[in-house]
Order: structure tokens, then sequence, then C-alpha cells
């Protein structure tokens, strides 16, 4: 009898020997989430990095989206201000050449602005006007050189040249700034349709330097050479005037 329960006490044991390692790798497998918990709450924490990235580049373009329209609406007063304008350049100017380019480019800015009306429309904005500064003073300046020349001259002509071209220079510059801010934003039919006026007003800038080269500057030049040749004549007719008077003091004298 002692022998059995000796025995039975050995059976007793051992089941509670081998229990030991499996409570041991239960406690291990609960233990490994916890190591793994910080990492989650690192990726919470840089979701709002992103969110703030993400809301600084919307301002920004934002930003850029209003000056674009405000660059729009300066260069919209500004072409309309020049359909004004260039009925008296064409008015004024001597060569016919360059009274039908002054017509052609009014044609053509009367495009230009139902062009720049499309990219407000795309826009989702009314189109409307601000006054440009720039054009105004360049517009003020081709009136004034219209009073300071002489009508029906070359060199007016060449004057009103200039002063075109200035106004060329000042819309090239602006179209081509919109037509990258446009490409910037995502607008590409705003940018064709700027591209497309970028593209004539650098083609009526060629045409008047072509005009001018070709005929009027030299023209011009002649104009010069015939006032001093004009000015030798009176001046050789006033002392032929005055020789013949001095010869008639001189017949008196004899006479007495």
């Amino acid at each position: 009898m002692k022998t059995a329960k000796k025995a039975a006490a050995k059976k007793s044991k051992t089941p509670a020997k081998k229990s030991a390692p499996r409570k041991a790798a239960t406690a291990t497998k609960r233990a490994m989430p916890k190591k793994a918990a910080p990492k989650k709450a690192a990726a919470k924490k840089a979701a709002p990095k992103k969110s703030a990235s993400r809301m600084q580049s919307m301002d920004d373009q934002s930003m850029l989206r209003e000056f674009f329209i405000d660059s729009l609406k300066d260069i919209y007063w500004a072409e309309k201000h020049l359909t004004k304008a260039l009925p008296k350049m064409q008015r004024a100017a001597t060569s016919e050449e360059l009274k039908t380019a002054f017509e052609e480019h009014l044609a053509q800015t009367e495009e230009q602005i139902q062009r720049l009306e499309q990219v407000f429309e795309i826009m989702g904005e009314p189109a409307k006007a601000k006054k440009c500064d720039a054009m105004e003073g360049l517009t003020k300046e081709a009136q004034s050189i219209i009073e300071e020349t002489e009508k029906g001259t070359a060199t007016r002509d060449v004057a009103l040249i200039m002063a075109a071209q200035k106004v060329e220079h000042y819309e090239i510059a602006t179209y081509g700034g919109l037509a990258q801010l446009a490409a910037t934003l995502g607008l590409e039919d705003a940018k064709e349709l700027l591209g497309m006026t970028l593209q004539e007003e650098k083609d009526t800038d060629e045409n008047l330097t072509a005009i001018a080269e070709n005929d009027i500057n030299i023209q011009a030049a002649e104009e010069d050479e015939d006032e001093e040749d004009e000015e030798e004549e009176e001046d050789d007719e006033d002392m032929e005037d005055d020789e013949d008077s001095d010869d008639e003091d001189e017949e008196e004298d004899d006479d007495m």
C-alpha cells in the first residue's frame, strides 16, 4: 500500500512540473503586443504633421490663385484702355503701312479681351477690370508724342513705333508670366488661351520693328537732311538779300 501511494504521489507531481512551461509561454505571448503598442502610438502622432503640410500647400495655392486673378483684372483694364488709344495712334500715323499695323492690332486686342473673359470664366470669376497704372502711363506717353511731333512726318512715325513697342513689351511680360502661373495652377485651358495672346504680342512687336527698319527710319533720317538743306538755302537767300541791299546803298552814295 505504501508503494502504491508513493507511485500515485509521483504521478501527481509530474503533471504539475509540466504545466509550468505552458503558463510561461502564455505569459510571453501576452507580453508581445504590449511592446508593439508604442509604435502604433508614434504613427498616430505623425499623422497631424502630414495634415498641416497639406493645409499649408492649400493656403499657398489659394494665395497664388488670388494673385493670378488680380493680374488678370489688371491686364483686362489695360487691353480695354488700349482699344481707345490705338485709333488715335492710327490717325496720327503718316505711313499707310503703320496705319494698317495699328488697325490690325486693334482688331487683335478686341479678340484678346474676349480670351481674357474666357479665362475669367474658367476661374469661376466675373470679368472685372482693375486700373493698370503702367498702361495708363504708356498711352499718355504716346499722346504726348503726337502733340510734340510734326504732322505728316516720318519722325512722328518713328516715335509712334517706339511708343507702341513699349506697350507690346509690357504685354509680352504680362502674358508670359500669366501663362506660367496658369500652368503652375494646373489650368491648362487658361494657359493655352494666354499663350495665344502672348504669341500675337510677339508677332506685333516684330512687325513694328520691320516697318521701322525697312522704311520709316530711313525716311526720318532723310527728313533731317532736307531740313538742313532748306535752312542752308534760306541762309543763302538772306545773304543775297543783304548783298543786294549793300549794293543799293553804295549806288545811293555814288549819286550823292
